[in-house]
């Protein structure tokens, strides 16, 4: 069964959660901003490469970067600043062994740092890949100085495979880590490292060839009026066990565990007994098929209960058929829901194969997978080794939810055509309005970096930015309240990006255009700042982009260009944004493009001027938004064309100009004197006392005609270049005429057959 066929099963996205039909598919980000290494903070090391793992440590001021067999303490208001690094690299022997299974010494048999938690006690807990051999250790910043302490066994917390995706989070000192436990990768568990280890089980219907992708602490224990404990929440995708399909179909999920899980008495010794996992719905507009999970953002208001938290997801296709990229948010709420209410999916044997069906039958008490609350301590049940095995069995069998967890809205805040989305981090902003908006950054695989918000349905991207020299991918995306900054990760480098940029907006309107929350017009100062930093009432329109709030914009200076008949001209008109359009004016009359005029994206071209040209040019931009069409003119240009003195020229073909005739005809010449020298010094033709010479008849004999002085007069005629004639000359004598005889050894020429250049443009 092909896929796309069985996705109606189960995965065929309704037409209801679509996209509105209006929506901007191809979202074209307002702005482009290409590398500046004035506004970015860039940290690069010489021989160090895959700088994609962070650690923020606001309290010591440093931002913790795990590289390839390096880890660098940066200043964390400048992280082009290395305060501290501790190498830590693969010895020679455990290279030659990691190369004896088979690996690439130079890129797979060193030390990735792949894990960087803090800890209680101010150290932090640190593991490498080792060369395909994973390594933990503790290491402490001090006096200025790392230090480093390895030597505990990091299997099950940290991948082998440098370039294997994993997950892990730090909580109460205890590592809850999702990777292979193998060599080869093939025995993925979510695990937690602590005096009482536990681990999931190695089943298919668990863990079915699992991509993993972040984690996140939810602490659900806070005021809970049923008692209930903290959770653990995985994001990952993995091949669907519920799709009967020949080929294999990827899908998203979430799975929980509670934190107290202690594991069975007798079943599920050692394992949860509280893993859950659910599908995470995200659907696009024209893609039959489920997008991948790729990244997550948890977003949790202070002021609001946890079930409130978002968790922002980026996804992307799975196959080459599409090109949307898409953010989706998920509420706690909904996902916990699920977990504790929903039914659940069970295994059936259908003839040859296990299909996947909703479970219909009793649900045990107490309800498999959930935590420990009020009502299992009311009935003896303190921990989950006091579980019954009923229950037990019944989760070890059926971990699968039926439901799948749709998103805020039921469809993406965000989607849009081009390089996939990598990495996502979210920032809540009040506006001048008063209302607040979740103003979303994203990272994409050509080292882009969106910044977009979603108002009310609408999906606008502010500005993408280049963060990177090059187009290397943004693998990790962190942010730091402390210095309202980003911090950006790749192979390459490690970047550091404001996220305030009002100063690139210029004028009023576009800066209200630009509709970013964080940014406005002080009619005071003149310029566009941020919102927060001033009591002021500001210009600010983010929510529809009304730039009739700005003032009367001053008139634009004009230009004054000079230029010669004939020549070619380009007046400039740089564009504000990407999403306006330009049109021009000579004189009040609009101008459309044409073989003498072409309208460029960034000005007018003018192909060999003429005195009509001269006059008024106006560069105009328009640019439409929620509130309206606004129009401005962004540069005027009086031009003028100087008289031209001598005769009119004539007007320049397209292909080779003047200059290149003449130089053509003159290697024509030179070539054809040395033609004539070489036949003469060969014999081919004739010395000038010669030229009276005939050919012979048709048959055959040759009469040599006696010297006629008028003819010899004829010879000594005028001293002008002889051309020979287009009938008589021939190369050479290695070849047969017409009628299949050799020529003569000295080919006649006759005076007819010579003629004289009075003009070169004859030629």
């Amino acid at each position: 069964m092909h896929p796309l066929v069985c996705i109606s099963s189960f995965c065929l996205l309704p037409l209801a959660l679509m996209l509105d039909q209006d929506s901007t598919l191809d979202c074209v980000p307002r702005r482009s901003v290409p590398y500046h290494s004035e506004s970015a903070l860039l940290f690069l090391e010489e021989g160090v490469s895959n700088y994609t793992t962070m650690l923020l440590r606001e309290d010591l001021g440093l931002l913790l970067l795990g590289a390839r067999e390096a880890v660098y303490a940066l200043d964390l208001f400048d992280i082009s600043k290395k305060q501290a690094s501790v190498k830590w690299e693969v010895t020679k022997q455990q290279k030659a062994d990691c190369q004896g299974k088979g690996k690439e010494p130079e890129t797979e048999c060193k030390n990735y740092i792949r894990i960087l938690h803090k800890m209680a006690d101010d150290r932090m807990y640190v593991c490498g890949t080792n060369a395909f051999n994973p390594e933990c250790g503790y290491m402490t910043y001090a006096g200025g100085k790392l230090t480093l302490e390895p030597g505990e066994d990091g299997k099950g917390k940290c991948p082998f495979d440098p370039f294997q995706r994993y997950a892990s989070i730090m909580v109460d000192d205890d590592l809850y880590s999702a990777t292979s436990m193998n060599f080869l990768g093939s025995e993925p568990v979510l695990m937690r490292s602590s005096s009482s280890p536990i681990r999931t089980e190695l089943r298919n219907s668990w863990l079915n060839e699992p991509t993993f992708v972040s984690m996140a602490h939810m602490p659900e224990s806070d005021q809970s009026a049923e008692g209930d404990d903290d959770k653990v929440y995985l994001f990952f995708s993995e091949t669907a066990v519920e799709c009967d399909c020949y080929n294999k179909l990827v899908v998203s999920r979430v799975a929980r565990v509670c934190k107290g899980d202690l594991g069975g008495e007798r079943t599920l010794q050692k394992k949860w007994t509280s893993f859950l996992k659910a599908r995470l719905e995200c659907p696009v507009l024209d893609s039959q098929v489920p997008h991948v999970i790729r990244d997550t953002y948890r977003w949790c208001d202070p002021r609001q209960p946890w079930k409130e938290c978002l968790f922002f997801a980026v996804f992307t296709p799975q196959f080459d058929t599409s090109h949307l990229s898409a953010v989706c948010a998920y509420r706690v709420a909904d996902i916990t829901k699920v977990f504790a209410e929903g039914k659940f999916k069970t295994p059936v044997a259908v003839e040859t194969f296990i299909k996947w069906v909703m479970y219909s039958g009793d649900v045990p008490v107490p309800r498999p997978g959930a935590c420990i609350d009020h009502e299992a301590r009311q009935a003896g049940i303190t921990q989950s080794l006091d579980l019954p095995d009923r229950t037990l069995q019944f989760i070890q069998d059926r971990p699968l939810m039926d439901q799948a967890i749709k998103p805020v809205g039921a469809k993406p805040l965000l989607v849009r055509r081009g390089s996939a989305f990598t990495c996502i981090v979210v920032q809540q902003v009040q506006a001048a309005d008063g209302q607040k908006y979740h103003v979303m950054f994203i990272g994409t695989e050509d080292g882009m970096l969106l910044k977009a918000v979603n108002y009310d349905g609408e999906m606008f991207i502010i500005e993408q930015v280049q963060i990177f020299p090059a187009a290397h991918s943004v693998k990790i995306l962190r942010f730091s309240d402390m210095t309202d900054h980003l911090y950006a990760g790749s192979d390459y480098a490690a970047v550091q990006v404001p996220v305030v940029t009002c100063g690139r907006s210029s004028s009023c309107l576009d800066c209200v255009l630009a509709r970013d929350p964080h940014c406005g017009w002080d009619d005071v100062t003149g310029s566009c700042i941020t919102i927060s930093s001033t009591q002021r009432g500001l210009i600010q329109s983010a929510k529809e982009g009304d730039a009739s709030l700005c003032p009367k914009a001053a008139p634009v200076p004009v230009v004054n260009r000079s230029i010669s008949p004939s020549e070619n001209v380009k007046l400039l008109c740089a564009s504000p944004s990407d999403l306006a359009t330009s049109s021009w004016e000579q004189d009040g009359r609009h101008l459309t493009s044409s073989r003498h005029l072409q309208l460029l994206p960034d000005g007018l071209l003018i192909l060999n001027a003429t005195e009509s040209d001269a006059g008024l040019y106006r560069c105009v931009w328009a640019e439409r938004s929620k509130g309206g069409e606004y129009a401005v003119a962004v540069v005027e240009y009086q031009l003028s064309v100087k008289a031209d003195s001598g005769p009119a020229p004539e007007p320049r073909r397209a292909g080779a100009s003047m200059a290149g005739w003449q130089t053509a005809v003159g290697v024509l010449l030179l070539l054809l004197l040395a033609l004539l020298a070489w036949n003469f010094y060969s014999g081919h033709l004739p010395l000038p006392r010669a030229c009276g010479r005939t050919r012979g008849r048709e048959d055959g004999s040759r009469d040599h005609a006696s010297a006629d002085p008028d003819a010899l007069r004829s010879g000594r005629g005028e001293d002008k270049m002889l051309v020979p004639g287009s009938h008589n000359f021939r190369s050479n004598n290695n070849h047969t005429d017409g009628n299949g005889g050799e020529e003569d050894d000295a080919t006649r020429v006759t005076l007819s057959s010579l003629q004289f250049i009075n003009d070169e443009s004859e030629i």
